[in-house]
């Protein structure tokens, strides 16, 4: 299975001076783990992820105040849309990232995220059989207490 297969052909944009809070409220909107960041004074486009969210609010940084210009990510790895799923899923567990933003022809075309190829790899593309029960642990989890730390 191919890239083009699996990859999100709509995605979300925003610029940088878009506040954290604002990219995160349209991020949830739309269910989705990242943004593509069009800076005109960038090179190329850039990405915020929820782990950039995190690591921003989590420092104790106000998502009010904030801007996605000084979270984002500008060195990126880019997909085409005929490498294969085991190709991308190589480069996103090599470089530690979750999302690929796929270009063809020097045009953004796509995202492809972790989530996309795990969804094909256990549908059309599983090399094995996905358990009935593989879903019956997200109810259990959601359910139980979580002790503090």
């Amino acid at each position: 299975m191919q890239v083009r297969e699996g990859m999100s052909e709509t995605s979300l944009t925003v610029g940088p001076g878009h506040t954290l809070r604002e990219a995160a409220r349209l991020m949830h909107e739309r269910g989705i783990g990242s943004a593509i960041v069009l800076d005109a004074e960038l090179p190329g486009p850039g990405l915020l992820t929820e782990r950039d969210l995190l690591a921003a609010i989590g420092s104790g940084l106000d998502p009010d105040e904030e801007l996605v210009e000084a979270h984002l990510t500008s060195e990126l790895v880019f997909a085409a849309p005929d490498w294969s799923l085991e190709e991308a899923a190589a480069a996103m567990v090599h470089g530690g990232f979750r999302h690929l933003i796929v270009v063809e022809g020097g045009e953004l075309v796509g995202v492809l995220s972790m989530r996309d190829i795990v969804r094909c790899w256990t549908g059309d593309g599983a090399a094995c059989e996905v358990p009935s029960t593989a879903g019956a642990g997200a109810a259990a989890v959601s359910g139980a207490a979580v002790s503090g730390a």
